[in-house]
């Protein structure tokens, strides 16, 4: 994800549950999805929980 959102993509959380979640990861240019990461790691679940709205937007073009 972090390699998505350096190259200017975004992402959004589709789904979450109290073990895992679905983040997809969009385009900076109309936020169309790309692909969708399914993870329980517990580092990515920190990476969302830290900043929710980051990678709610598009990224920088």
């Amino acid at each position: 994800m972090i390699r998505w959102t350096t190259a200017g993509g975004g992402w959004r959380v589709s789904a979450r549950t109290v073990t895992s979640l679905t983040v997809a990861l969009v385009t900076c240019d109309g936020g169309e999805e790309m692909d969708r990461i399914v993870s329980s790691d517990p580092e990515l679940i920190a990476h969302v929980d830290a900043d929710p709205g980051a990678g709610a937007g598009a990224g920088p073009g």
